[in-house]
Parts: C-alpha cells; sequence; structure tokens
C-alpha cells in the first residue's frame, strides 16, 4: 500500500516571533507589570538566568526584555511602560497575544558561583533580571555560601516584587537589604543609594562572586564599592541593558566598542565592560 508523506511544517526563522498567549498579567509599581506567557503551540522556550528575548507587540514594534520569572517555571516578563511597544505589551491583557523571538544572550554565572557568596546588587527594574538567577541560586541554597540580595529603587512606591521582598526577608539563610533614594509615604526603612549597602553585607571578598544589573550610573558606583571590598573586578558581573533591534549580533544597533551586547553579552564582567564606559558617548 502506497504511503503518503505528512508534509513537512516550515521552520520559524530566528527573526520570526512565534505567538504567546498571556495567561496572568499582575501589576507591580505604577508603570510596571509583569506577564506571564505560554506558547500557542510547541515547547516552552529553555531559558537561562540573564538571558532575554524579544517581546513582539503585533502591528506595534519589538522590544528586547530580560526574563524575570523562575527558569524552570513559565516565561514571564516585568516590563515598563516607557513607549509605545512597551505600553502596548503592559496592557496586554490574558488572553492576548504577544511574538517572542529568543531567547537570546548569555546567562549569570550561576553554575560558576557554586561553592562562593553570591552577592546580587540590584537598582529599579534592574531587579526583574536578577530575579531568576536568584531562584535558581535559592533552589540549590546548600552548593553556595553566604546569600546577599541588596536592592534599591527611587521611592516605595517604585519597589518592585514586594511580597517576595517580604518572604525573602524572612528566611534564615539570605541576607536581604532594601533602600530607597527618596523614603516617602511613612518609609521606615533604609534611605540612600543601593551602593552604599555593599559596605554592611557579610560576605568574604576572596570567595565572592557579584551580580548587578540597573541603571549604568548605579552600576558604576556598586561595582566600585565591591572593588573596595576585595572583589576582583573579574568576579563582579553587570547586565548592559542597552536597546537591541535584531538580538542575532546582525544590525549592529547594540554596539559597545568591540562588542554586540545581544551576542557577546547582556552579561558582561567588570573588567570587561568598565573601560568602554569611560568613553565618553560611546
Amino acid at each position: 500500500m502506497e504511503t503518503v508523506a505528512e508534509p513537512i511544517a516550515p521552520s520559524r526563522g530566528p527573526m520570526a516571533p512565534r505567538p504567546f498567549h498571556v495567561v496572568r498579567r499582575r501589576r507591580e509599581t505604577a508603570d510596571t507589570w509583569t506577564l506571564e506567557l505560554e506558547p500557542a503551540e510547541g515547547e516552552p522556550l529553555d531559558v537561562a538566568p540573564g538571558q532575554f528575548t524579544m517581546l513582539y507587540a503585533f502591528g506595534i514594534g519589538e522590544v528586547p526584555i530580560s526574563v524575570s520569572g523562575d527558569p524552570a517555571g513559565p516565561l514571564v516578563h516585568t516590563v515598563r511602560a516607557v513607549g509605545a511597544v512597551t505600553a502596548a505589551v503592559c496592557a496586554s491583557r490574558p488572553g492576548d497575544v504577544l511574538g517572542v523571538r529568543g531567547p537570546f544572550g548569555n546567562a549569570w554565572p550561576v553554575e560558576a558561583a557554586e561553592g562562593s557568596d553570591v552577592v546580587i546588587v540590584a537598582g529599579g527594574i534592574g531587579l526583574a533580571p536578577l530575579r531568576p538567577a536568584l531562584y535558581e541560586v535559592l533552589r540549590r541554597r546548600e552548593e553556595f555560601g553566604e546569600v546577599v540580595v541588596l536592592y534599591g529603587s527611587r521611592t516605595p512606591g517604585d519597589l518592585l516584587f514586594r511580597r517576595e521582598l517580604e518572604r525573602w526577608r524572612g528566611r534564615f539563610d539570605l541576607q536581604v537589604a532594601v533602600t530607597v533614594d527618596r523614603g516617602l509615604d511613612g518609609w521606615r526603612g533604609e534611605v540612600g543609594v543601593v551602593p552604599k549597602l555593599v559596605a554592611d553585607a557579610r560576605f568574604d571578598p576572596d570567595s565572592a562572586v557579584a551580580m548587578v544589573c540597573g541603571p549604568e550610573i548605579m552600576m558604576r558606583f556598586a561595582a566600585d564599592a565591591l572593588l573596595r571590598r576585595g572583589l576582583p573586578a573579574a568576579q563582579v558581573h553587570v547586565s548592559m541593558e542597552r536597546n537591541m533591534r535584531c538580538g542575532l549580533g546582525h544590525c549592529g544597533h547594540c554596539q559597545l566598542g568591540p562588542t554586540l551586547i545581544c551576542r557577546d553579552g547582556p552579561v558582561y564582567t567588570w573588567d570587561a565592560v568598565e573601560p568602554r564606559l569611560a568613553v565618553r558617548e560611546l
């Protein structure tokens, strides 16, 4: 009996977004939302902590967004509405469809940090790209030494993941310090910039690995504070959250000196990236 071959579905190229359904949407701050996404068809994305996707609002455009959820769970993005595309993404409701390309980029050095102290320093929405790394560290907590989370935002109303911050602060195996630039709304916690928290954190600089994300000016001062504590610059890792277009290293839009952030980053060691950040308008 003659058999008929099944038609072969055309493979999606790296520039073709896959449709993902929004299944949950939670407001974090006045302008920031966390979205949980599931693929309309096919396998979920296999994402490492620190990677990003190109998130596409159909008919409007796409934007690079770091993954902010548990690597063992669904695809989660935390997005601040700062332009037309991010505003459309944040306005998405459960059942709406967004396009996803990726994942792209390299990862936080969670595996390399085994047996070491881990210091996470985040400013503003920079906590979102670091949250997957923290999830992974906490899942394998016995494989690491001291674990420190230092987080700061402009005001109490700008803090992300407030319920999780409270849960993390209640753990005996985790140091958490939170500060704000301006203590409004009856704030009773620390007031000041997040790099100042580094001086009092408990960790061994001879065996610690630091992961830093936030505004570039904050990362500069945080890295300086970590180096003053004795961490080698090669053990301080930062995520460069500059704008990307293709995600594949073709367009050159995210060039930083001789590197392309979407291809060679977004995670860099401080000794590799600091000389380039010192170049005006690079």
